[in-house]
């Protein structure tokens, strides 16, 4: 999958759920559950014990349309791992200029979590296409808007602090997308299914 095209289906989706878990089976748990409520775009964390084990698996069993991403990557040796294993695109918590530098060798949406403008503007001189507005519930939506001033033409992804509740004021402010942890990635297989029906409606309405 071209670069341009992950970004795309990242904006069509419009949402990043962020997944975390006790062990591989859990988090593969998820992903089913995610992929089964209409969400098949997957950032999975290096936090997961044996997180290339689950890379593996995904691998195995994703649909075709599914995009498979390497979340909570902090150096360049991690991001090389993820995309030989099929990561398709690259999240991290901070920006990581060797990172960047490896993202862009294999031609990788790299999406590293930002705060402050220059922060920001870095980034996005070193080749970055999404920034992670993280974590997105200590600005505010407000905070996008303001950021959008001086930069209209960067594309802002917030992610911790995002919900049903305020999606519709995210999306309102001019974001590219959401990502969603806690919020949506918690509870039995059923109660995620719900939740994924529930925020991809949501995201479709206020797009309207």
């Amino acid at each position: 999958m071209l670069k341009y095209e992950v970004l795309n289906r990242v904006k069509e989706l419009g949402i990043v759920p962020v997944i975390r878990g006790n062990s591989a089976e859990e988090a593969l748990g998820y992903c089913r559950a995610l992929i089964e409520g209409g969400i098949d775009i997957l950032e999975v964390t290096f936090t997961i014990p044996n997180a290339l084990d689950v890379f593996k698996e995904l691998n195995a069993e994703l649909p075709d349309t599914a995009t498979l991403g390497a979340g909570t990557v902090m150096d360049p040796t991690t991001a090389r791992l993820a995309i030989l294993n099929g990561a398709k695109f690259i999240v991290s918590p901070g920006f990581n200029p060797e990172v960047a530098k490896m993202c862009n060798l294999y031609q990788v949406p790299y999406m590293p979590g930002c705060m402050t403008f220059t922060e920001i503007t870095t980034a996005l001189e070193y080749g970055v296409d999404l920034i992670k507005l993280f974590p997105g519930s200590l600005p505010g939506p407000s905070y996008v808007k303001a950021i959008h001033g001086p930069l209209p033409t960067a594309n802002i992804m917030p992610t911790g602090g995002v919900s049903l509740d305020n999606l519709e004021d995210w999306f309102r402010a001019g974001v590219f997308a959401v990502g969603a942890g806690s919020n949506l990635v918690a509870g039995s297989h059923e109660e995620i299914v719900e939740m994924s029906k529930k925020y991809l409606e949501k995201i479709a309405e206020v797009r309207k």
